[in-house]
């Protein structure tokens, strides 16, 4: 089998590398020269709206808008003696910013979206009650906790990201890790390399394990949004794994395991039937809501806290301590805060409004700008119009 390419052979930069790349295109679309690359950018942007979310039609809009701004990047008197790595850090910036501005209009569009990612996080539920390694036929020098962890910590946080490239990142980071310890058991353990055979089975096993959030449609944002010419060498290799490991998790049974068939139907009924009563207890018993174990965690404790901060027991919460029965009571609490800061605002405008001083006069030359893409801190400046 091929093995895994080397984590050398990577077309795609770190992440510190693309957060420069977004912040030199912002810089010369700031540029008065690029005001008709910014109109071409907020146009299309714009004219997203129009249309009822359609992924593939979407994905083929999106990929035909970067081949005709790349050509225009190209032309333009800003980019006259740019090099090859100069365009195509300026066209990794464009996609990185018309992705982030589409993104709540892009990711997970349509019902069936949301209805696979659940199933899938659903039945991972059920597997990670039973699945041990061995069921992968993975072999015992392969079986790492520490470098799996590393992997699942990396696959988790394709959430946190919405430009396809940072997405794509944490799944080519997740499977470097892997990558590297199959090296690892080659050199040290004399550990016959099987390439895929050895890849995939660990990838399979740390998704288990990793649950990653909206997998379905983090993979299939990618596969629509990121630039083709992008999806290629090793991220290709590694994003067609994790697209099969996916595909593997979907369709696993009895039959796709060193287990037996009886045995992992067993299993499946009893994980459903724990998660069916554990849920059943929580919306029967309010002292359990917010709990999935009769075990008080570190963060209901806090409850207890009498400095005045009780109302809201998770200021203090690590991300790890948060169970899904916490949610009701997170949204409780998300009211309450918005509600309080709704009557505050309203009585601190009331107040401003009954005031008789002069407004302070803007500056004049103030520019104006597009709005910033949510979760960067730059901004592209609009262009003045003569």
């Amino acid at each position: 089998m091929e093995a895994a390419p080397s984590s050398s052979s990577t077309s795609t930069s770190t992440s510190s590398g693309g957060s420069v790349t977004f912040y030199d295109f912002l810089d010369r679309m700031r540029n008065p020269a690029s005001l008709d690359l910014v109109r071409s950018i907020k146009s299309f942007i714009v004219s997203f709206s129009f249309y009822t979310p359609s992924p593939d039609n979407d994905g083929k809009k999106v990929q035909d808008f970067y081949l005709s701004m790349e050509a225009a990047i190209r032309e333009h008197p800003l980019w006259a003696a740019a090099t090859f790595e100069e365009l195509d850090s300026a066209m990794e910036g464009l996609e990185k910013y018309v992705m982030t501005k589409l993104f709540s209009r892009t990711f997970a569009s349509v019902p069936e979206d949301a209805k696979i990612d659940r199933e899938v996080s659903e039945k991972i539920c059920l597997l990670q009650t039973f699945l041990k390694p061995e069921h992968l036929d993975i072999p015992a020098v392969l079986h790492n906790e520490a470098s799996w962890l590393l992997a699942e910590k990396e696959l988790q946080k394709i959430n946190t990201f919405k430009a396809p490239r940072e997405k794509l990142l944490c799944i080519m980071n997740c499977c470097r890790v892997i990558n590297n310890l199959l090296l690892n058991a080659s050199m040290s353990e004399n550990h016959a390399l099987a390439g895929l055979d050895d890849f995939l089975p660990v990838l399979i096993y740390v998704t288990i394990k990793a649950n990653p959030p909206q997998l379905h449609s983090n993979l299939k944002f990618i596969q629509l949004y990121r630039r083709q010419a992008k999806l290629v060498s090793e991220a290709a290799y590694y994003f067609t794994n994790l697209v099969s490991a996916k595909t593997f998790i979907v369709d696993l049974n009895g039959k796709s395991l060193s287990m037996d068939e009886i045995k992992f139907e067993e299993s499946m009924q009893a994980a459903r039937l724990t998660q069916t009563n554990r849920a059943t207890q929580i919306e029967a018993s309010p002292t359990l809501q917010g709990q999935t174990d009769p075990t008080p965690t570190r963060m209901h404790d806090k409850e207890k806290d009498t400095s005045g901060g009780s109302n809201y027991p998770y200021m203090d919460a690590e991300a790890g301590e948060l169970t899904v029965g916490d949610v009701e009571r997170l949204l409780s609490l998300y009211k309450d805060v918005v509600t309080k800061y709704t009557s505050l605002y309203k009585a601190v405008r009331h107040l401003s409004m009954s005031k008789t001083e002069n407004p302070v006069p803007h500056s004049e030359g103030t520019s104006f700008l597009l709005t910033q893409p949510e979760g960067t801190n730059t901004k592209i400046d609009h262009q003045r119009e003569n």
